[in-house]
């Protein structure tokens, strides 16, 4: 009876070690992290993306594993640099470099135990996968496409600003996704709940965190030190882009209410179009723009700050929150940022609803008049950092959902 078991045991070993995993990605985003890990895991087959080969040598994967389809993609991100993005007819090539993706994936993907792909793609492709008895497995990084579509549509609207142009194809076809994927992974139960809302079943959507390379990010120097050299300062920073989605406008009235004689807040990031127009006729007292950073050098910034303020109106997990923490700068954000699955309100960090600059000047101004406060946050934020799973935990949590799908 023993021997038996041992040798089922090893069978199931063995099965398991012959997993296949092909992943499909526009660009980059966390999907080449999860290649890494699964390559580790001796399971990584192929990752297809649209960016060229040149740029993704620096993700570090060999070649061997990298097949790329840069045609259209391309094209789309050349036009959004010179400001053409998004209009009628670069809307249109969006989409046809989706399907293009698609249909050239759908000739290339080779029989694979499982396919990821990063929501929009994998269509076609993920049928073929399916009737050769694989998984397809659809991940996004975000709430709910029709979700997301609602909730900034209506933020247009408040802010009287005209909608970003948006193809309702891209819409209709991820919701075709949804409903044929085996699987949909979501980083943050904030975006698990806008699914079960659009009335996708909860079971069929299962929650795996980012993990995020903390070892980039550590303590640089006190809030009265660094970049900002001022020890009477009470300094805020902001990370991301700069746009309605971000909240960036809540931020600035919250800003603004908030009682002190020496407070000043950075804003790190781009400014996106549709709020040129609107950040004029909002408060800017002590508020300094810096564009974008490098990476290497936020920890700098974060380390001089008393805490990050992240009040966005929609994000599947924002990885700055974690990155901050790191730096002991504690955070400041709303229930939609992926915070609740990061840190616990009024410990590392006060968690608020969205569009509400009052909650976030009241916890503004709790830090800027309690300095032991600041301390119990700032070494609460760094103790939390050292139990959130980095990149390997993420792969791990990855091969445990691909074994259950695969009956591995």
């Amino acid at each position: 009876m023993e021997e038996v078991s041992c040798v089922r045991v090893l069978m199931q070993q063995r099965k398991a070690e012959s997993m296949r995993v092909s992943l499909a990605v526009f660009g980059v985003f966390h999907h080449f992290e999860l290649a890494h890990q699964l390559r580790q895991h001796g399971h990584l087959q192929k990752i297809y993306s649209t960016f060229p080969w040149f740029r993704l040598k620096r993700e570090g994967l060999p070649h061997a594993f990298v097949e790329t389809f840069p045609w259209y993609h391309a094209g789309v991100i050349a036009l959004a640099r010179y400001g053409l993005y998004p209009s009628p007819w670069t809307e249109t090539l969006d989409w046809w470099s989706g399907l293009a993706f698609d249909a050239w994936l759908k000739r290339r993907i080779p029989e694979t135990d499982a396919l990821i792909a990063i929501a929009g793609a994998g269509l076609a492709a993920g049928r073929l996968v399916q009737s050769r008895g694989g998984k397809y497995i659809c991940d996004r990084g975000s709430t709910h496409a029709r979700y997301q579509g609602r909730l900034l549509e209506e933020e247009f609207r408040r802010w009287d600003i005209p909608l970003k142009i948006h193809d309702e194809r891209d819409t209709k076809r991820e919701e075709q996704q949804y409903e044929m994927a085996d699987c949909i992974t979501v980083p943050s139960h904030f975006a698990a709940q806008s699914f079960v809302a659009e009335g996708i079943a909860a079971e069929k959507v299962r929650i795996i965190p980012y993990g995020a390379r903390l070892d980039h990010f550590s303590p640089q120097a006190k809030p009265d030190a660094g970049v900002i050299k001022d020890s009477e300062a009470f300094n805020l920073i902001f990370v991301g882009q700069i746009g309605l989605r971000k909240g960036v406008p809540y931020l600035l009235e919250a800003f603004a209410r908030l009682r002190h004689p020496r407070k000043r807040l950075r804003i790190v990031g781009a400014i996106q179009p549709e709020i040129r127009s609107l950040l004029p006729k909002l408060p800017l007292d002590n508020v300094e723009f810096t564009g974008v950073v490098p990476r290497g050098e936020l920890s700098r910034y974060f380390s001089a700050s008393h805490a990050l303020v992240l009040p966005s109106l929609e994000e599947g997990l924002a990885l700055v929150q974690a990155e901050a923490m790191a730096c002991g700068c504690p955070v400041i954000a709303t229930t939609n940022t992926g915070a609740e699955d990061l840190f616990t309100d009024g410990k590392e960090g006060f968690i608020v609803p969205i569009r509400d600059p009052q909650a976030l000047a009241d916890r503004m101004q709790l830090l800027a008049d309690d300095p032991q406060l600041q301390q119990r946050m700032r070494a609460a934020a760094l103790e939390r950092v050292q139990y959130l799973g980095g990149w390997k935990d993420y792969g791990d949590r990855w091969v445990r959902l691909l074994e259950e799908l695969c009956g591995t």
